[in-house]
């Protein structure tokens, strides 16, 4: 526990400092490559049917979570055999990647930086690499919304769900976990060609992050407190508002951090150039404003800071103290 404990801190500091540099190939990149080329090989295996189709979904997500699990299993049992020190310097590199708390902050900016110099093309494109939604039509508070939204879902999703399934089993069931987030993320929509195909890697990443979700939602909770927003309306709106999704998980965060900053997230989105009905997340006692991209990356960091000092103190308490 030690060895893990000494690699998560680092991918943590790595993850804080550094972010991900552009100019260095990533792992997930790399497991999205991997989900594209299954996917069109499977296709073309399987039958095409709905029924065909989510066989084809099923044996995809295996494959997937088999290969992002065992290769940086035998990675680290092979750096293991060599020296534990390189073992540990090895799974503190895989931890920063699959950290994504700094690299969500500095795309995020970027769309606050558009917004502020009044660039709303600019802010448009912004959004768009890190949102699923088409953002082609958004006005300004639109496009802000939009950022809000997947910091707050992204808080869970490439921040503190990592941060759970690394303490769970260090980076080979991180990279899993990161394997099963980007297969939803890819595959996961109710319009077709992914309706079928995508439906058990959906279902998967529900199993998934629906303890990580609602451990996020309460960190964020608090994280708030520390941040001295609106902690009574984060609370009334959470537990109003956390199942307004499609998703079981999703509006978990969201419904906290529109309460926190006392704005009104969600309403109808465009995905694949059809419109989805989606009920308001929070109620809109003010407008939301470019300023709220940077408060919800403050969030963000304040969830993560404590998430790590509850895996300290787990660390301490159970390592530590024993001696």
């Amino acid at each position: 526990m030690k060895s893990l404990y000494i690699a998560i801190i680092i991918g943590f500091l790595a993850d804080l400092a550094v972010g991900d540099p552009h100019s260095l190939p990533h792992p997930v990149s790399l497991i999205g490559k991997l989900i594209s080329t299954a996917e069109k090989a499977l296709r073309g295996l399987f039958p095409k049917s709905p029924s065909g189709e989510r066989a084809a979904g099923a044996v995809l997500w295996l494959f997937v979570c088999a290969v992002s699990f065992f290769v940086p299993y035998f990675v680290l049992f092979l750096c293991r055999s060599v020296s534990i020190y390189l073992s540990v310097a090895a799974e503190g590199i895989m931890c920063w990647q699959i950290l994504a708390a700094r690299s969500l902050h500095d795309e995020s900016m970027k769309v606050y930086s558009a917004l502020a110099s009044d660039d709303v093309p600019l802010a448009r494109r912004a959004v768009s690499m890190i949102v699923g939604r088409d953002t082609s039509a958004l006005d300004k508070d639109g496009v802000a919304r939009a950022a809000v939204e997947t910091v707050a879902e992204n808080t869970a999703d490439g921040v503190i769900s990592p941060l759970f399934f690394l303490v769970l089993g260090g980076a080979p069931l991180g990279f899993l976990y990161k394997a099963v987030n980007t297969m939803d993320s890819m595959l996961g929509y109710t319009d077709e060609p992914y309706k079928n195909i995508g439906l058990v890697p959906a279902r998967a990443d529900d199993v998934f992050n629906f303890i990580p979700a609602r451990l996020s939602a309460l960190l964020m909770l608090c994280g708030g407190a520390l941040l001295k927003m609106d902690i009574k309306n984060g609370l009334r709106i959470f537990r109003r508002d956390r199942y307004r999704h499609a998703s079981p998980n999703s509006a978990q965060c969201e419904s906290v951090c529109a309460g926190l900053l006392g704005v009104r997230l969600g309403g109808d989105a465009v995905y694949h150039g059809v419109v989805h009905k989606k009920p308001y997340i929070g109620d809109p006692l003010r407008g939301i404003e470019a300023d709220d991209i940077p408060r919800a990356c403050r969030l963000m960091y304040a969830a993560e800071l404590l998430a790590i000092v509850l895996i300290s103190a787990a660390f301490v308490i159970c390592v530590i103290l024993p001696r």
